[in-house]
């Protein structure tokens, strides 16, 4: 029996192993460790915690963001640690043969390239990074085809979009529902958005994540890019592909079939769940994840989002239903006037107004290769 387990063993490459889907998965390893093996771990700065995830799994390569920091993670691991550096490292990590599933939860766009290799290599890909599906997602989508891999989603979202369409016929399917917590401007009058600070915005109801998809969170991006995510993941058109807002944040996502039935996806929130999903599908095993009491909820609410008020969600939908470099130019544009909004150089309604000028000023591409994906990525972040 033994045997059997060890050999059923998932082995995992991790890019992006020291944020915060990388220390939930670090969670899901060690209380899984029949069934998940961490042979890959990548970092960009926190060299420190990178250095004892690789001595706490005995990793067997690891990935850094330069060659100073390489050699120094080299004068502190066993010599038996492959130790790899910048965006060659990445795609090394990537094409390890003996991972057989890359995670990739990378912000922003380092994690495209070595995903795409990742499948041409023959891994199966979980997804964190928003950036993968909304830049790229009809190559990303069409690679994984053409060499027969899995792409399965680690956004609780998706995961529970994944989880409801299970054995299901597309064609009965009447709309996709993801869910929002609202953010931590749900309830404030339009005219105090002009006012909000970005203390205000790191302020998030339910989840502790970075600084970025945090804004995100607050001006409703986040769920703009899930829409364009789940339009390629799950294939199906942007005007099925609808968000209401639930504060709770228990149910994590719900699909609408023809029939007037739906089916929704309810656990703690809690990255570990979806993460684990991922890594052990198609199997469900008992997990570090916190079984929920229903009766202590006690209720469960939701709304229609502000649409007016937070045009993201717009924006988004337009992005997709062009398609070609559009949402490209979306999530770029997006990420740096977040970043700008940070450094306190624009406001918070500002956010959406450069955003949605990019998007007017770049022209389209229709069917991008990956080079003009990134060099539209550049023009949309100027």
């Amino acid at each position: 029996m033994e045997k059997n387990l060890i050999s059923n063993r998932r082995h995992v490459v991790l890019l992006g192993a020291t944020g915060s889907i990388g220390e939930s998965t670090a969670k899901v390893a060690r209380a899984l460790p029949k069934f998940v093996k961490i042979v890959g771990l990548s970092g960009n700065k926190n060299q420190q915690r990178l250095l004892e995830l690789a001595q706490e799994f005995q990793t067997e390569a690891i990935s850094t963001n330069n060659a100073t920091s390489a050699l120094w993670l080299a004068e502190k691991l066993e010599a038996t640690t492959t130790i790899f550096h910048g965006k060659e490292g990445l795609n090394s990590l990537a094409t390890l043969p003996q991972a057989d599933l890359v995670i990739v939860a990378i912000v922003g766009t380092a994690g495209l390239e070595p995903a795409l290799t990742a499948l041409k290599q023959g891994k199966d890909l979980a997804v964190a990074s928003k950036e993968i599906l909304v830049m790229a997602g009809e190559e990303v989508m069409a690679t994984a085809k053409q060499h027969q891999q899995q792409i399965l989603p680690i956004d609780s979202e998706h995961s529970a979009l994944f989880q409801c369409l299970e054995g299901r016929d597309p064609a009965t399917v009447r709309r996709l529902i993801i869910t929002c917590s609202g953010g931590p401007f749900r309830k404030t009058p339009t005219a105090e958005l002009s006012h909000v600070t970005p203390e205000m915005a790191l302020r998030h109801p339910t989840w502790n994540m970075g600084k970025k998809i945090t804004i995100d969170s607050a001006t409703l991006f986040n769920k703009g890019l899930e829409m364009i995510e789940a339009r390629w993941l799950f294939d199906i058109p942007m005007e099925k592909i609808d968000v209401v807002i639930h504060p709770e944040s228990i149910i994590h996502s719900m699909v609408e079939f023809v029939d007037g039935s739906i089916l929704a996806q309810l656990c703690q929130n809690d990255m570990m769940l979806p993460i684990q999903h991922a890594i052990t599908y198609p199997r469900r095993l008992a997990g570090p994840t916190p079984y929920l009491d229903l009766p202590s909820i006690g209720r469960l609410h939701f709304e229609e989002p502000r649409h007016d008020d937070f045009p993201a969600l717009a924006l988004a939908r337009h992005a997709g239903s062009i398609g070609g470099t559009m949402p490209a130019v979306l999530n770029a544009a997006n990420e740096a006037a977040v970043a700008r909004f940070l450094a306190r150089e624009i406001s918070f309604p500002d956010i959406w107004k450069q955003v949605a000028q990019a998007m007017n000023q770049i022209p389209l591409i229709r069917h991008p290769r990956l080079e003009e994906l990134l060099l539209v990525d550049q023009l949309a972040r100027k």
